[in-house]
């Protein structure tokens, strides 16, 4: 049986300190930080729950972030 691989590290970044940021600020910044995708949502949006190493969610309401969240 092949081993599980392990999956690459997250940036050590905070996703507390994207609250507040213009949407596209956030965006750019959490790139530049090395998350690999980046999720941009309206509030209350459905969304898929799986926990996806690498991926920041922003909950973007007016513009501006108001929530992020891994995964």
């Amino acid at each position: 049986m092949a081993p599980i691989p392990t999956p690459p590290a997250e940036p050590q970044d905070s996703p507390d300190a994207y609250v507040g940021l213009a949407s596209e600020r956030a965006e750019a910044l959490a790139r530049e930080r090395g998350w690999s995708t980046v999720r941009a949502l309206p509030p209350g949006a459905i969304i898929t729950m799986e926990y996806r190493v690498g991926r920041l969610n922003f909950e973007v309401e007016d513009g501006l972030v108001a929530r992020a969240w891994k995964g």
